[in-house]
């Protein structure tokens, strides 16, 4: 069996055929494309293979055959036609100011306008963009396409600040718009990004666009489905599993867990998030591959900002008009976070268009609430999970004076902002709240927790291979009621026969100091 040569982080279609990496074909939805509509956008998540999927459009309009021998673009495309395409990258890695955004589409321009032709007397690049595709075109006798990779990056990165967000968008806004008033001239044309800016916005002039990113026809455009990995890599799962002492079902158990479970519509199979799946394969272990390679901190800054409930992340509700665009980032958060890849569809109310959404896998779960915990409490960065796997021990082995001193220290010196105009008590609930469900949430990856809030207090049971604790948590009470209404609600009463030490916690935060008080203990 010759071995597979993985295309980790190699965006480029021809690239991949001609060197000979390893391909999942998804020539037939490209075909579909490209024959069934004209102007198309497509949000997925960053290192999904948006790009991968415009150089494969880009070699498919320019007539690239060869490349797609094999493929099942092979069978069903009989001309072949060879078009000019002008495939535009926005990916730049700072846009500080107006002109960052400026000098880098004019860059691009010029490489199009050495071969295409341009005139002296346009000044703006919408104007350039304009004589560009009526120049390509007439040079060449066919319509053109027009791809753009990345066409969100300069406004995600302004996020935060909304003078120089207005200027990008009202630069992208007139540069865009020229597809809607070249229209006779092409024959193709789709904008990729991580997020929707509303059509109100920047496609307010690119009306005739159809965005596919919630159609269930295409949602394995980008990613690997279940099927995808079993038909492409089944011959390297026996090697995987036995690298970690795994049958192949374990295995794919494991896979699916830590980096399937996309859905980018509703009752549509789990996606597979291809940069960490071709990871795992490559090296024979699991990573957080994805995560590593960078979480925005505006996303942090959106919840913070928000005074967003960190338990409504593993069972938030919206509906679809929210999902669809972020225009609203300064009142909800959850748009920018879904179409980030943080979040996924896990359900739809049909009578109510309601979507349920939550974590995707354990990957992202684990990383993401990692990342939010240094933001939230007093620990840094590097030492979030030594500090995570001293909670667990400490569970484990039945310290709990151990644990809730450490739960102390995390409130301790916790920078806290208050909010102008609302209760000093709700923002404390709030911060103490949001503390504990990342403490627990990370936690509950290695043992069993259920967490339940409810206003001023939150119950939680937390089952490990010797205890089970059930606690109470309460907002300037006291820890001797919480530990009675443990009792008098017999919160305890599921676990009496099953065999395990059952530990009744009590505990009591303070909103004058911001901490735990205090806790007792029955057991």
């Amino acid at each position: 069996m010759s071995k597979k040569i993985y295309p980790i982080g190699i965006q480029n279609f021809e690239k991949i055929r001609r060197d000979g990496y390893f391909y999942v074909d998804k020539t037939a939805l490209v075909y579909q494309l490209a024959t069934s509509g004209s102007y198309y956008f497509l949000s997925r998540p960053r290192r999904f293979g948006k790009s991968l999927l415009l150089s494969t459009l880009e070699a498919y309009f320019a007539g690239k055959k060869e490349l797609f021998s094999g493929l099942a673009i092979e069978g069903l495309e009989k001309e072949w036609k060879s078009y000019p395409v002008l495939h535009l990258d926005l990916n730049a890695k700072k846009f500080d100011t107006p002109e960052d955004l400026i000098r880098l589409i004019d860059r691009q321009l010029l490489v199009f306008e050495e071969k295409y032709g341009s005139v002296s007397s346009d000044v703006t690049i919408d104007d350039r963009f304009v004589t560009l595709i009526r120049k390509a075109s007439e040079k060449t006798g066919q319509r053109v396409v027009v791809l753009i990779d990345e066409y969100d990056k300069p406004l995600l990165q302004a996020i935060g600040n909304t003078a120089l967000q207005n200027e990008y968008r009202e630069t992208l806004k007139a540069f865009y718009g020229v597809m809607k008033s070249m229209d006779g001239y092409i024959r193709f044309a789709m904008l990729t990004g991580v997020t929707k800016f509303s059509k109100v916005s920047v496609f307010s002039d690119l009306n005739n666009l159809e965005d596919i990113s919630l159609r269930r026809s295409y949602n394995e455009l980008c990613g690997i489905s279940e099927q995808e990995l079993l038909d492409n890599l089944g011959d390297e799962l026996s090697e995987f599993s036995r690298s970690l002492d795994l049958t192949e079902s374990e295995l794919c158990d494991k896979l699916r867990r830590y980096y399937d479970g996309y859905h980018f519509a509703p009752d549509t199979a789990g996606i597979y998030n291809p940069f960490s799946l071709l990871h795992a394969f490559k090296n024979r272990e699991f990573g957080s591959y994805w995560f590593a390679t960078g979480t925005p901190s505006y996303l942090v800054e959106l919840l913070k900002r928000n005074r967003y409930d960190l338990d409504r992340l593993a069972h938030e509700e919206t509906d679809v008009d929210t999902l669809d665009g972020v225009d609203s980032v300064d009142t909800d958060p959850i748009p920018v976070i879904y179409q980030s890849g943080y979040l996924t569809i896990k359900g739809y109310d049909a009578e109510f268009g309601m979507y349920r959404l939550g974590f995707p896998n354990v990957e992202v779960e684990e990383g993401f609430v990692k990342y939010l915990l240094p933001y939230y409490a007093n620990v840094s960065r590097s030492k979030t999970s030594f500090e995570i796997s001293r909670f667990i021990r400490e569970i484990e082995s039945g310290d709990y004076d151990a644990f809730f001193s450490r739960l102390q220290s995390f409130f301790a010196d916790t920078p806290y902002e208050t909010i102008t105009g609302l209760k000093p008590d709700r923002d404390t609930e709030l911060h103490y709240q949001n503390v504990l469900f990342i403490v627990f949430r990370l936690i509950g990856l290695y043992t069993k927790v259920e967490y339940h809030t409810n206003r001023g207090r939150i119950d939680l049971v937390l089952q490990t291979d010797r205890y089970i604790y059930v606690m109470e948590f309460k907002l300037n009470g006291t820890a001797e009621a919480a530990l009675q209404q443990i009792n008098e609600k017999q919160y305890a009463r599921p676990f009496v026969s099953d065999g395990r030490q059952i530990v009744k916690i009590g505990v009591n935060f303070s909103s004058e100091t911001r901490n735990i008080e205090k806790w007792v203990v029955e057991g």
